[in-house]
């Protein structure tokens, strides 16, 4: 069992140690030590990365309570080798971690929100609780937290028996057994885990909360801290800069100018539909005198330029009122678009199966009924596509390309 250098000196970058057991783990090198200070995966925290000697740590696992080592290439048994822990990256972990505990001990402290997991992602990280939040509540948590992070805060390692820490005020009761390792930040928070964490709160730097959505009846809070919170701001203002410059407005008047937006296209989207139905009505008399008849029905395959799926639709609509016409129209723009329809009396064509079999050939996706499908996201050239679907129509209707 290897002894675990980070439960006692989270802050080591470098050791020596002896593997104690080289293999192959799945496809990939692996070794066991006699002592690390490479964290596994555990607790929602990732792993830590590195070198043993001249061979990259690529990823390392916790199993069966040992810790697995996964390598570039393989170490040999019983060598003795210095490790050396990506710092960046261990660091970065520290800060997220010890800036989740804080943020969850003040979100149950202020308003009874309870953590219910925690995730740490490769920019943003993410506590899920017990309950729904508001603006109001994340402000007060995000200002309390980060005024515990000023105070620079020392944050302690202790063990303690199952008995010993049921005396003590844990933020969230243990399920395990054995010795507990418990992390502690004086008046903030005292909670059992096996992760890396800062020696005092002022190594965190800051944390910033960058949104929160409902998820289950409770909320997922979004955050970010030390360099990460950084880089989230600057990510923040380089869309804002560049929004305020494409709409010429202040930033302040940024949401006003959004909805306008929104407001204006939605009027544009209401007025270039009125004139679809409208042109429809002229256009489907010119494509039905120019359609040509198979066996007594109209087929009629093309390409209409400036219609989206909504237009096609429409268009495929006014065109199928009369009782012998089948036809398949295509969007000119990305992502293709296209509408297979027939008239009520063709109960011989099933608009529904021919689309699929253009996604059978031509991938993409769609439904529909007999009367009436649509699709979209096909591979492959507009033409050969309108080609294809043509002759689909065609024996459909019953004649021969």
């Amino acid at each position: 069992m290897s002894e675990r250098i980070y439960y006692t000196d989270p802050g080591c970058q470098a050791f020596t140690a002896r593997v104690t057991r080289s293999f192959l783990h799945g496809d990939r090198a692996a070794v066991t030590l006699d002592r690390t200070a490479f964290y596994p995966t555990s607790g929602g925290q990732p792993f830590d990365t590195g070198v043993l000697g001249d061979v990259p740590v690529v990823e390392v696992l916790d199993e069966a309570g040992e810790v697995v080592h996964l390598l570039d290439h393989p170490l040999a048994e019983g060598r003795e080798v210095e490790g050396r822990v990506d710092w960046t990256r261990r660091f970065d972990h520290m800060q997220q971690h010890t800036g989740q505990h804080i943020l969850s001990a003040v979100f149950e402290r202020l308003s009874g929100h309870r953590t219910v997991s925690f995730h740490m992602g490769s920019e943003l990280s993410t506590i899920d609780l017990s309950r729904d939040v508001n603006a109001d509540e994340v402000a007060r948590a995000e200002d309390e937290a980060n005024r515990a992070i000023w105070d620079d805060l020392p944050v302690g390692i202790r063990f303690a028996s199952p008995d010993e820490a049921a005396a003590m005020p844990l933020r969230k009761e243990s399920v395990r057994t054995g010795t507990l390792r418990l992390i502690g930040v004086p008046g903030i928070d005292l909670s059992a885990c096996g992760g890396t964490h800062v020696a005092s709160t002022g190594a965190i730097g800051a944390i910033v909360v960058t949104g929160w959505e409902r998820v289950k009846g409770g909320a997922r809070v979004s955050f970010a801290c030390g360099g990460r919170a950084v880089r989230a701001h600057r990510r923040l203002a380089a869309v804002v800069t560049g929004s305020v410059r494409v709409l010429s407005v202040l930033p302040p008047e940024l949401p006003a100018a959004i909805e306008r937006l929104q407001a204006e296209a939605k009027e544009q989207r209401k007025a270039v539909k009125a004139l679809q139905e409208r042109l429809a009505v002229f256009e489907a008399e010119a494509l039905l005198a120019s359609a040509s008849t198979v066996n007594g029905v109209r087929v009629i395959a093309r390409v209409l330029d400036g219609y989206d799926a909504a237009g096609l639709k429409t268009m495929a609509s006014a065109v199928t009122t009369v009782p012998d016409a089948a036809v398949a129209f295509l969007s000119s723009g990305t992502p293709l678009q296209i509408v297979i329809a027939r008239s009520a009396g063709l109960a011989g064509i099933d608009a529904g199966s021919l689309l699929r079999r253009l996604v059978e050939q031509f991938g993409g996706r769609g439904g529909g009924k007999a009367d009436l499908a649509q699709g979209g996201g096909f591979e492959g050239d507009v033409r050969q596509i309108l080609w294809t679907v043509s002759g689909l129509l065609e024996d459909a209707a019953g004649g021969t390309r």
